[in-house]
């Protein structure tokens, strides 16, 4: 288990977030939501071991995060921040960097990092990319091989911050199916969204963060009667049935 326990987070000079207590889960998806700028990506860089807690404490397995070195915490959890640079350097190349926590240096690939490779760019649907230079992609392209290199590090536990960003919405529902496939397989998946309906139709767990700590945690179910979504993203959020479950949607509230 994944878990911030009692954690301030932020930055020297600058609280973003005060007494959270979340926990990551094997075989459940995670979705945080709130508006932009009330500390989503600042609490996935934290639980990657990226940003140390101005207070509390990141744990895993129920140990402080910071007792691992950076490589075996790289082989416990993946990180996909919202935008990386561009290399000129092919995708398949990019996707090898998420073989160096399982390297040595000089870092020498071996048969089983070029398959972990060509696995994780498979999931992401982006093979038929492989040999094509970065620079060359679209938004949307360079999103899948950022997501395969995550995929690449073969973790325990997956965070995605924004992960349909430049996605058209065949492949945002695509994530979200990766997600829940992962989860399925025993693995942990925490995704930063902003599309509150795909957040509440995929997830197991829903943090709304907001007014500078964590509002509410729970199933997507107590996330909707709570109310505190629509109140905190103002907007009115409904729902109707449709196949397989409810279909939630959004809508800006009725002037009084």
């Amino acid at each position: 288990m994944l878990e911030l326990r009692n954690a301030s987070l932020g930055y020297p000079g600058r609280r973003v977030l005060t007494d959270v207590s979340l926990a990551l889960r094997p075989g459940r998806v995670l979705a945080l939501l709130g508006p932009n700028g009330c500390g989503k990506s600042t609490l996935l860089r934290t639980l990657a071991g990226l940003l140390p807690p101005a207070g509390g404490a990141v744990l895993l397995d129920g140990e402080p995060l910071g007792n691992r070195s950076p490589r075996e915490a790289a082989r416990a959890i993946a990180y996909l921040p919202q935008s990386r640079g561009v290399p000129r350097i092919t995708a398949r190349r990019m996707v090898l960097h998420g073989r160096f926590p399982y390297l040595s240096y000089p870092r020498r690939y071996r048969r089983e990092d070029y398959e972990a490779v060509d696995r994780a760019l498979g999931l992401a649907d982006a093979l038929d990319l492989a040999d094509r230079p970065l620079p060359e992609l679209s938004g949307g392209q360079r999103q899948k091989v950022y997501l395969a290199l995550a995929l690449a590090q073969e973790t325990a536990y997956l965070l995605m911050d924004e992960p349909t960003t430049y996605l058209d919405v065949r492949h945002q529902l695509e994530v979200l199916s990766l997600a829940r496939r992962l989860a399925d397989g025993g693995r942990a998946a925490a995704l930063a969204l902003h599309d509150l309906c795909l957040a509440l139709t995929a997830a197991d767990d829903v943090a709304v963060l907001g007014e500078g700590r964590l509002l509410a945690l729970g199933s997507p179910e107590e996330i909707y009667r709570s109310g505190v979504l629509a109140r905190v993203m103002g907007v009115r959020l409904d729902r109707a049935p449709g196949p397989g479950g409810w279909r939630y949607f959004c809508e800006l509230p009725e002037e009084e």
